[in-house]
């Protein structure tokens, strides 16, 4: 199963996604997230957090990048030792022993993340394997994940305020049957 969960910014892509993670009791997960830093009620940066606990700032407005998305400088080497280890590890795992495979969950291909080659490679491996895999996305048009979108094998869900809350446990009941 690949699904994409399309959404504005502010939607509730990321808290769909924790809410999915605390939800999949009978599988094993491995990703990330990102959430938004902010100081003074302004957003500064951007902090990524693995589903095994590890933490790293992703993008700073203090970062001097490159790269640079926005008035943010992006820190490539938080994606490269925090969030493709375990992507690499699942992508090149052939043989889960007759458990089931992980769900990787990923928050998300965007900009910043899509910014380190490494990860574009590993999101196009983990496409590649019999893994469930559940990624957000914003809505704009992107080349790399406009021909995820395209997939045959890809169902893309649009978030919404109307689905948000739901969305999370729905998802779950089918990865759980699996």
């Amino acid at each position: 199963m690949r699904i994409l969960i399309e959404g504005r910014p502010g939607v509730g892509k990321t808290t769909a996604i924790r809410a999915l993670a605390d939800r999949l009791s009978d599988r094993t997960v491995a990703g990330f997230t990102t959430r938004e830093m902010r100081e003074g009620g302004t957003r500064v940066g951007f902090a990524l957090d693995t589903l095994d606990g590890r933490h790293g700032v992703l993008a700073h407005v203090d970062f001097p990048g490159p790269p640079r998305v926005g008035r943010y400088g992006v820190d490539l080497g938080v994606m490269e030792d925090l969030a493709l280890p375990t992507l690499r590890a699942v992508s090149s795992q052939r043989d889960t022993g007759g458990l089931p495979a992980p769900v990787v969950l990923i928050d998300e291909l965007g900009h910043m993340e899509l910014a380190c080659p490494g990860f574009q490679d590993t999101v196009r491996s983990l496409f590649e394997t019999p893994v469930d895999l559940v990624a957000t996305v914003h809505v704009h048009r992107d080349p790399f994940t406009d021909a995820l979108k395209e997939r045959g094998d890809v169902e893309v869900l649009h978030l919404s305020p109307a689905n948000r809350d739901a969305l999370p446990s729905e998802l779950a009941a089918r990865l759980n049957r699996r």
